[in-house]
């Protein structure tokens, strides 16, 4: 997979994806946003792929939305329908919502490998990644306070989720930094680590693990996980009896009891 502003490698049923403008602190402009929902898209159709690390090239993480494509929203003013102005600009932050969401709707895993900065956008993506982890120097900010904004591309929708909303509504109010171990205290991320090479390790560990599971009972977690946040128990557990009844009678629930019979590994197909 060649990209511009990415860079992407798979070996041993892993993707590890990468921004790639070090350049710019690993922001975004309009050709990267694109650039990245057609990643997961590919992702999460490649069979090949069980699990995906998300991280940074060069110092940081990724400092969100190039302030340049920023400024290019001045652009709409130019239309002079207020109408048509106003859905045109709605439309633009469809797309960027899009494009984040394209990380949770992907079937695999996403662990986030945080470093340094993690601000305003970039914690959009972490927000919709499935596990996050740090290093001690990563700070984690919804920097759209100070350039007068509301975060509006899923930071105020889904960190209610991970975090308690105290912290969240303090770190969207004040726009402040949870530097990594604290990051690790309110759970916004799972474990935080010393430096850049040993998160990267634990997180390629943590991922050749989830990739010898049963790469379809893998995926009907991450499906399970993410109805139950948007609805009741009971439908949960509804929705959970009709999953089982279409996809428990598979060849992964016999390779994985004949494996364990044999006393070996579980070799599952894609």
């Amino acid at each position: 997979m060649n990209y511009k502003h990415f860079k992407v490698d798979i070996a041993s049923h892993i993707a590890e994806v990468r921004f790639n403008r070090p350049q710019k602190a690993n922001s975004l402009d309009g050709p990267a946003w694109e650039e990245m929902q057609q990643i997961f898209e590919e992702l999460d159709s490649t069979e090949e792929v069980r699990a995906i690390i998300l991280y940074g090239e060069g110092d940081n993480f990724c400092a969100g939305i190039d302030l340049e494509t920023l400024m290019n929203i001045q652009e709409f003013a130019s239309i002079s329908c207020e109408g048509r102005k106003r859905e045109a600009l709605r439309g633009f932050i469809f797309k960027l919502q899009n494009t984040i969401s394209a990380i949770e709707k992907c079937r695999k895993p996403v662990i986030a490998a945080v470093h340094k900065a993690c601000v305003g956008g970039g914690l959009d993506i972490v927000s919709a990644c499935d596990i996050r982890y740090c290093t001690d120097d990563a700070y984690f900010s919804i920097k759209e306070i100070d350039l007068g904004l509301v975060a509006d591309i899923g930071t105020l929708q889904r960190l209610p989720n991970i975090v308690a909303p105290g912290i969240v509504a303090e770190m969207a109010y004040t726009g402040r930094n949870v530097v990594g171990k604290e990051a690790e205290r309110i759970n916004l991320v799972n474990q935080s680590l010393a430096n850049k090479d040993e998160l990267l390790t634990a997180v390629r560990k943590l991922a050749a693990t989830i990739a010898e599971k049963s790469p379809l009972s893998v995926r009907g977690i991450k499906e399970m996980l993410l109805y139950k946040r948007d609805h009741s128990v009971a439908e949960s557990l509804n929705y959970m009896t009709a999953w089982n009844a279409s996809m428990f009678l598979s060849n992964d629930l016999q390779e994985a009891f004949t494996a364990y019979m044999e006393k070996r590994k579980p070799v599952f197909e894609n």
